[in-house]
């Protein structure tokens, strides 16, 4: 059992993935507490807050109430949508055991994507597609492990200022693996949009620019 704070379809907007339909499963609960967070109210499970699923399903603000959802409900829940990508975000949903959800999506004929702030161990499908988001030095105090960045297919970094870059030449990071690195401007600042755009240029890395935000979706 999982604790949902919302299933919704948009288009994800961010790195490799970016353009894709997407049916969104946000998970509740973070440690991690970073200060520029936009979904601080997924941060506490909080059982007083506690919801049906189906009161869940229509909620159309970001809300820190949640479901209790089993595998096949989740399963239930995105075959609702046309979409037929799985984006499975938080919070962190690293915090759970996700290999009945992922196994579940992946054999029901779903690809699977695994948001992370890298702060965990994935527990995850072996064809579950891995965006790590290193978070280091946040106020949780948790540290980035080198074997969720190992197991990442893309490494998406939040930049506004340069130590953000030296934040992250410092992870331990095994380029034999080719994890494709992105950089992602905080808040879509201009001095930070820049500061990407030169280092990905520099590294021959990638500039993500949230096309969210741009189309207007979630």
């Amino acid at each position: 059992m999982l604790p949902i704070n919302e299933i919704f379809e948009t288009i994800q907007g961010e790195a490799c993935k970016a353009g894709t339909p997407s049916v969104f499963v946000r998970l509740q609960a973070c440690p991690v507490r970073c200060p520029w967070c936009d979904t601080k109210h997924t941060w506490f499970v909080d059982p007083e807050r506690r919801v049906s699923i189906a009161d869940m399903m229509i909620k159309t603000e970001d809300t820190n109430t949640w479901a209790m959802m089993s595998p096949e409900d989740v399963l239930l829940a995105v075959q609702a949508f046309s979409a037929r990508h799985v984006v499975i975000t938080g919070g962190e949903p690293a915090l759970y055991d996700l290999r009945p959800l992922t196994t579940l999506l992946v054999g029901s004929g779903f690809s699977v994507q695994l948001e992370t702030s890298g702060t965990q161990a994935i527990q995850a499908n072996p064809y579950t597609w891995v965006t790590v988001s290193p978070k280091v030095g946040m106020p949780g105090r948790r540290s980035v492990l080198a074997e969720t960045l190992r197991r990442a297919n893309e490494i998406k970094h939040p930049v506004g200022k340069p130590g953000d870059i030296q934040n992250l030449l410092s992870l331990p990071i095994d380029h034999a693996l080719k994890p494709e690195i992105w950089l992602q401007p905080l808040s879509q600042s201009p001095k930070a949009t820049e500061l990407c755009i030169r280092e990905a240029t520099a590294r021959n890395w990638r500039v993500s620019i949230q096309m969210q935000k741009f189309i207007g979706v979630r």
